[in-house]
């Protein structure tokens, strides 16, 4: 395992001070943000793996694949300052290139190029159309069979110091990658500060016009990756509308008030209280599965888009970000086949994905926020997971 580390310069001083300053380095260690990387293992085309570890003194630890741009775990501190992992995720390379692809989980995996549903993976652009491979049929989903999150990304840089520690991973993405237009460069920033926060900034460029929405995919439970039900954990999201869909995950194209339906969390409520309402909707995606329209202007500054709380625990979530749109979906597909890190099988309910990003299928909605980069253009999005605890 190699350590990189921020050095600091220590004047010369008499043998009989050296007590004092080794004592020293070790207090201005103490406050520092680290980043330890390792091998982890090889693709089957033989590319190596890496997994990085940022850490930060109030026992915070991220850990992520160069393998999909994965965060594998993160371990937050309870109201009692014990931390444990709360993202679902394996423990060894093999599950995430077999298991992740069979269930097409994308547990933690960075998303592109673009994120959720194209419908029928078709969609038109300056008056030609493209063809984006189907992943979840009728439509191609996460980018389609190959999306970015199969990809191994290069490790550009880290490092450390004593607010952050920070890991920029790179993909370049061809022209006709997946059916998309253009070369597309990405880099996805991950800072954890000091302050347990863990910062994603996703930016990209492009040679020809293209579509875009990237996202990162962690699934929740702050009680514990491997804890059960997340249905008495409360969640407050800050939307006043909602993207209803066809059976298949589609959009209508209406934007729809939550107000009197299962999808208003404007005031903090259990997961659970409304999953299983006889609710059109909820029905047919048999739990929630649906973009929120977050309030507030996006592609500037960070906003709330939504907070989880633990009461079993005390972990709080905070999400803040640039995005327009929030994905929450709690984890319908999962039927207990899969086993995570902590030798639990994970089953439907048993975590939450939140996920920031454009809404779904706007490559054919006009109407929908803008998802097309030129030439010229930089893609810039920026997601805050901001972490607490209460009492």
């Amino acid at each position: 395992m190699t350590r990189m580390i921020t050095f600091r310069s220590v004047r010369r001083v008499a043998l009989s001070g050296l007590f004092s300053v080794f004592t020293n380095i070790l207090a201005t260690s103490a406050i520092a943000g680290t980043v330890t990387s390792e091998n982890w293992g090889h693709t089957p085309d033989g590319q190596t793996v890496r997994r990085f570890v940022l850490s930060n003194t109030h026992k915070m630890t991220v850990r992520i694949l160069t393998y999909g741009g994965t965060i594998q775990s993160i371990e937050a501190p309870d109201r009692n300052g014990i931390s444990k992992n709360i993202v679902l995720g394996f423990g060894d390379l093999d599950h995430y290139l077999h298991d992740v692809r069979e269930g097409q989980l994308y547990f933690g995996a960075m998303i592109g190029r673009y994120a959720n549903r194209i419908a029928h993976g078709q969609f038109t652009l300056d008056g030609q159309t493209y063809h984006v491979p189907i992943s979840l049929a009728p439509h191609a989903l996460h980018g389609g069979k190959e999306g970015f999150d199969k990809k191994t990304w290069t490790a550009a840089s880290w490092s450390e110091d004593k607010d952050t520690a920070r890991l920029r991973l790179e993909l370049t993405s061809p022209d006709g990658d997946q059916g998309f237009p253009g070369k597309l460069k990405v880099s996805v920033d991950y800072v954890l500060g000091n302050d347990n926060s863990l910062t994603l900034h996703f930016h990209a460029t492009t040679d020809r016009p293209t579509v875009v929405s990237l996202t990162s995919h962690s699934f929740w439970n702050l009680d514990g990756e491997d804890a059960g039900s997340v249905e008495n954990q409360i969640v407050q999201i800050n939307a006043d509308r909602f993207t209803p869909t066809d059976p298949t995950g589609i959009p209508t194209g209406s934007l729809t008030p939550v107000e009197g339906t299962p999808y208003d969390f404007r005031k903090p409520q259990p997961i659970g209280a409304h999953l299983r309402d006889a609710y059109p909707q909820i029905r047919q995606d048999h739990g929630y599965d649906k973009n929120f329209v977050l309030n507030g202007k996006s592609g500037s500054d960070p906003r709330l888009a939504a907070t989880v709380y633990a009461p079993e625990t005390g972990r709080v979530l905070d999400i803040l970000t640039t995005q327009p749109g929030l994905q929450f979906y709690t984890s319908n597909g999962l039927d207990g086949h899969y086993y995570g890190i902590g030798g639990k099988a994970y089953r439907q309910t048993d975590a939450i994905a939140l996920e920031t990003e454009a809404f779904p299928d706007s490559p054919n909605h006009p109407s929908f926020p803008n998802v097309v980069l030129r030439p010229g253009e930089a893609y810039d999005a920026t997601t805050v997971f901001k972490f607490s605890s209460r009492k």
